[in-house]
């Protein structure tokens, strides 16, 4: 692709939504107008839309007002890596191939001189492997998971962490109304940031995330501690990837045509059974809201944030810093190469909570329970 003046640049969202997509499509359009006179398109259905040369046109008017709204208005997919795409075989079967070659020519025969990829691990992989390719591609950080060591935050984290913090807010009442035990699962893979996040935020008593393996008999005498304080009800924070001292983890499902296969689900129904055979005195429920922690209007914050990655993504375009990802380093927007996020040790791995870090020290320091003892 050319390496020349910019004329025309391209968008796509790929693998799981989280609050803050729509704000930086909407950034993305309006500077790469607005500030640089580029035309800006968005492939539909993240890669998928590139495979099909499926786009729609981005314009000032069709984002102006999607700021505030989760979701994408490009849609997604965690599906389609064209480098090992599910295709026909001629016979009436399906075969992986490598398509990637397709979605090459797909932007050439548009015209598109840059490539921006709102994604996360999986998506910014095929982003580097396209750079490789020689596309002009420029990376947008994306999880709410906040899992991606490159970068100090990723837009859509606070925002579900803020939903998660209102579900434990509530569960909160009604624990002390009747004397429950209330379990709430929480999304995060199997980096702990938003439980730990909305459970000290919503003041959980209990919080269980994957970097602290807990026990069953540590969650019963924290419980049994709080009862005999005076505080005859506990919410626990779970992360749907924590996981037993044992190495026991809950799975609900694989999803075997997924580059992200296993789909974490059902711990915190797990933990609360388990709990309730050997408590006495106290009736123990789970609540899973899921998905819905990534939906809905954006937090404030988010908002901002992800102005702030727009612009530095427009901005890299201009001054052709093709093959990098945008990242937040302390207060300063930034970039690292992709080889690096996705392929250096430093950055390649999983950003996860501390076990001996600042946070979990000062959690426990007010009396919060991970069950490791």
């Amino acid at each position: 692709m050319t390496n020349g003046k910019i004329k025309k640049i391209a968008l796509l969202t790929a693998g799981g939504d989280c609050p803050g997509l729509n704000a930086v499509i909407r950034t993305i359009t309006k500077t790469a107008i607005h500030e640089y006179g580029y035309e800006v398109i968005g492939y539909v259905y993240g890669y998928r839309g590139l495979y099909q040369n499926n786009f729609i046109e981005l314009t000032e008017d069709k984002v102006e007002n999607i700021h505030k709204e989760g979701g994408s208005i490009l849609f997604s997919s965690n599906k389609d890596n064209l480098f090992d795409y599910l295709v026909d075989d001629g016979n009436g079967g399906k075969v992986k191939k490598d398509v990637s070659y397709v979605g090459v020519e797909n932007m050439k025969k548009e015209g598109v001189d840059a490539l921006i990829v709102l994604g996360g691990d999986g998506s910014l992989t095929s982003a580097r492997d396209f750079s490789r390719l020689g596309v002009n591609v420029i990376g947008v950080p994306k999880t709410m998971d906040n899992d991606l060591p490159a970068t100090d935050l990723t837009y859509g984290f606070i925002s579900a962490m803020s939903v998660g913090t209102d579900f434990i807010d509530r569960l909160s009442t009604t624990a002390k109304s009747h004397h429950r035990v209330l379990c709430c699962e929480l999304m995060g893979r199997d980096a702990g940031w938003i439980a730990l996040y909305a459970g000290l935020a919503g003041n959980a008593s209990c919080i269980l995330i994957p970097e602290i393996p807990f026990t069953i008999d540590n969650i019963k005498k924290h419980v049994e501690a709080r009862d005999k304080a005076g505080y005859p009800y506990t919410v626990i924070a779970v992360a749907e990837g924590a996981k037993y001292a044992d190495g026991t983890k809950v799975i609900g499902k694989i999803v075997e045509d997924s580059p992200d296969p296993i789909r974490y689900s059902g711990l915190a129904a797990k933990v609360a059974d388990d709990l309730e055979a050997v408590i006495e005195n106290h009736e123990v429920r789970s609540v899973n809201p899921g998905h819905i922690i990534r939906g809905g209007d954006i937090d404030p914050y988010d908002r901002i944030l992800a102005i702030r990655f727009g612009v530095k993504a427009c901005q890299m375009i201009d001054e052709q810093l093709f093959g990098n990802v945008v990242t937040l380093k302390g207060e300063n927007m930034t970039y690292t190469s992709l080889e690096e996020v996705i392929g250096d040790a430093k950055f390649g791995k999983q950003k996860h909570v501390e076990p001996d870090g600042e946070l979990v020290k000062a959690a426990k320091s007010i009396g919060v329970c991970f069950g490791d003892e």
